[in-house]
């Protein structure tokens, strides 16, 4: 029997149920939306639906993966809502995004991943927000190639993909993944379009240690990664794996550093730190030295 950790005070968040939270959500629903922040059980959606920001998950609510970290459901999904891409852009214009970000659901069982719907979004979101950048959080479709590329010739401004954990803890967490096959996307993505910004996410706090992250860290320079959010994970239900460790706060600021000394050259991390989290701030970072 696994005794559950306590959760330190630098992980607790207030959750406000504010008009802006209200109006934020009243707009999803109205357009049959979406958010990775509802639907992972984010701690920060209070302070993102508080501004006005979200992260859109398309393809639906549930994945055909059973990543033991993810507060998704998972089972068969439903049908593609062909105007979903639409409703993401009108709802980015509703809530005058200047940067907005889209992720998924895994859908192994479309022919191409989904990968075109990611680029209708893509499309959706430029025609009618001209002036937004795009980030995509895309899960690895199955390593094709041709789904991959299908993606990059939308020319998101960011290319994200998470690896989320270690290699030696991903046939618990990730079931149906490969490290090697996530860290050959973001590679990929680099070499078809050196001006698109990749960017990876990484989790800690499932009983790696801190020289397996380091090896992580520089596998993800290697890949060409221009940037990284590095995160405590959380449990975002009973069913989930459990949490091992707690990080202290000072943990997040030597593996930010040592990234940055391993090559990549933004390393956002922290307690709370998401995929996602203020991610049109870490943009405006990237820009001022981006070719």
């Amino acid at each position: 029997m696994t005794l559950k950790l306590h959760l330190p005070p630098w992980l607790r968040t207030t959750f406000r149920f504010t008009p802006e939270v209200r109006q934020t959500k009243r707009l999803l629903r109205d357009l049959g939306l979406h958010t990775v922040c509802e639907e992972a059980r984010c701690p920060n959606i209070g302070e993102c639906f508080s501004r006005g920001t979200a992260t859109f998950m398309i393809m639906g609510n549930v994945c055909t993966r059973n990543c033991a970290f993810c507060g998704c459901q998972k089972g068969k999904p439903e049908d593609l809502d062909p105007v979903e891409p639409v409703n993401v852009a009108r709802a980015a214009r509703q809530l005058g995004l200047g940067h907005c970000v889209v992720t998924s659901v895994t859908r192994d069982d479309l022919p191409d991943k989904g990968a075109s719907h990611f680029a209708q979004t893509i499309e959706a979101i430029r025609d009618l927000n001209p002036d937004t950048t795009i980030e995509v959080l895309t899960p690895d479709f199955g390593s094709n190639a041709e789904a991959i590329e299908t993606v990059i010739e939308a020319r998101p401004d960011v290319f994200n993909h998470n690896v989320e954990t270690i290699p030696r803890l991903y046939s618990e967490v990730r079931p149906g993944a490969d490290y090697d096959m996530s860290l050959g996307l973001l590679a990929m993505v680099k070499q078809v379009d050196p001006s698109i910004i990749t960017k990876s996410g990484l989790m800690i706090g499932l009983s790696e240690n801190i020289k397996e992250v380091e090896t992580v860290l520089a596998d993800l320079a290697s890949a060409g990664v221009d940037a990284l959010t590095i995160g405590q994970y959380m449990q975002p239900a009973l069913g989930n794996v459990q949490v091992s460790k707690y990080y202290e706060p000072d943990v997040f600021e030597y593996l930010s550093e040592r990234g940055r000394s391993l090559g990549i050259k933004h390393v956002l991390a922290g307690p709370l730190v998401r995929s996602s989290y203020r991610a049109a701030e870490l943009l405006k970072r990237i820009r001022n030295d981006f070719p």
